[in-house]
């Protein structure tokens, strides 16, 4: 376990450092420079000179990937926005709670609910519970969730009043205002991975399920429960992964939530650092859901190794 547990910690940090490189290759192949949109299309050559100058943007790509990779490893300081002067992490600071909420919400809700529906679905296949788990996997799949969003604003909020049909309330202003913000948008980024994970878990238990020591066990009469311990024991362990990349996808797709649902959040933030073309935020955004990523990946690995001892040693 303590070998796994390095081993991901080195393959971590030499993915963040592979991962911002590629930013500021990415972002400074762009033609043109984010001074004009700072400055307006009148500024002169010399004021764009010296805004480049400022920021350090006239200095090689290398050399300010390896200031920037310093300040963060020395002082975890991510810069200062290029269009507003803020520090990012003020903005990071800000941002990343709604987003971190919505994100958590929703993966709370897609595990709760996919996990027993995968369960009761697999332990009874062809039965109407059976059924309904595949209707909804068909449905969770094909529905945009841009649309999906606009449908629940639409009805549940506008028509019916039950939630607000966007916008951020504060946990200052009172928790039940505060949770119904997040119903709708949660709701909407989950419902995705629901589909996903229950057909995992139903498919993954169906298949632990025929294998010999399940037979075995059932033939020396262990009960129903004890069993299904067992075989969720094995049968987990692709769900636990499936998982833990669905986890990072969804700060990708908070970005259409967001957007919809007028939040503040990171993924929001991020698509007005693209437009303007702020290059510190965009790369202080991008390597957080980069740590994010790899981190839920880590705890995955982890919970996977406890659950099946033999894939830690295997490391």
């Amino acid at each position: 376990m303590l070998r796994l547990l390095l081993d991901r910690l080195v393959f971590s940090v030499l993915t963040l450092l592979a991962v911002g490189l590629c930013l500021f290759v990415l972002t400074r192949s762009i033609a043109g420079t984010p001074a004009r949109i700072v400055l307006g299309n009148e500024a002169t050559a010399d004021q764009i000179a010296a805004f480049d100058a400022e920021h350090g943007l006239d200095q090689p790509v290398f050399t300010q990937y390896l200031r920037w990779v310093g300040s963060i490893a020395g002082h975890l300081d991510f810069g200062r926005s290029l269009l507003t002067g803020k520090p990012v992490t003020e903005t990071l600071a800000e941002s990343m709670p709604i987003t971190l909420q919505i994100v958590g919400f929703a993966f709370l809700f897609a595990v709760a609910v996919a996990l027993p529906l995968g369960i009761v679905s697999a332990c009874y296949p062809g039965s109407l519970a059976d059924h309904v788990t595949r209707i909804v996997s068909v449905l969770g799949v094909s529905m945009p969730g841009f649309w999906l969003g606009l449908m629940l604003i639409r009805f549940p909020a506008v028509e019916f009043g039950w939630f607000p049909p966007g916008g951020y309330v504060p946990v200052s202003e009172g928790w039940g205002p505060h949770l119904q913000s997040l119903v709708l948008p949660s709701f909407t980024l989950g419902i995705y991975y629901i589909a996903i994970l229950s057909r995992m878990t139903r498919s993954g238990l169906l298949e632990v399920r025929g294998l010999d020591y399940i037979r075995t066990a059932r033939a020396m009469g262990i009960g129903r429960g004890r069993m299904l311990v067992y075989a969720l024991k094995n049968a987990l362990v692709p769900v636990v992964s499936v998982a833990a990349m669905a986890f990072g996808y969804m700060f990708g797709w908070a970005l259409i939530v967001e957007y919809l649902f007028n939040l503040p959040g990171m993924s929001n933030g991020l698509l007005t650092a693209i437009t303007s073309r702020d290059y510190t935020l965009v790369q202080a955004i991008v390597l957080v859901f980069t740590m994010l990523f790899i981190l839920s990946n880590l705890v995955a690995d982890l919970i996977n190794a406890m659950l099946n001892p033999r894939l830690g040693v295997a490391r």
